[in-house]
């Protein structure tokens, strides 16, 4: 039963965390999200899925980190881990795309995104998701 309730306690923290991750990158990337949806815009959907796919990685291997394996924590004590490696994760995801968008002279992404760019979509959310692997990696 304790395994159930360890699991139901990461999935809806996991899902919280998600919906704050896009919030926040909604807030960096200058368009409505919600509004850009509903148009059917797959640039923001690719990112929005990017982020979140970033996140589920980053609190995989929160979750599975030997430091965690190693001790026998609480879950209170699992759960702020998590909650930090997260919010690591979040700030250098956000960088990363602020540094992109300013290293990238030819175009700006926030335009393209909000535009409908495809492709400016996938090129951002497969650096949101490398990003979160190398995260990842440290932490495990």
């Amino acid at each position: 039963m304790a395994e159930f309730i360890t699991i139901m306690v990461y999935c809806v923290l996991g899902t919280a965390l998600m919906l704050f991750g896009t919030f926040v990158v909604d807030l960096v990337i200058p368009c409505e999200f919600p509004a850009e949806i509903k148009k059917g815009n797959v640039a923001v959907g690719s990112v929005m899925a990017g982020i979140s796919v970033g996140i589920g990685i980053i609190i995989r291997a929160a979750v599975m980190s030997p430091s965690g394996t190693a001790v026998h924590e609480s879950l209170l004590t699992g759960i702020a881990s998590t909650i930090y490696y997260y919010v690591v994760g979040l700030v250098f995801c956000v960088l990363g795309y602020l540094a992109l968008n300013l290293i990238n002279r030819k175009y700006d992404l926030n335009k393209e995104i909000s535009g409908g760019n495809p492709a400016a979509g996938i090129m951002v959310a497969g650096m949101f998701i490398g990003l979160s692997i190398i995260i990842s990696g440290v932490i495990m």
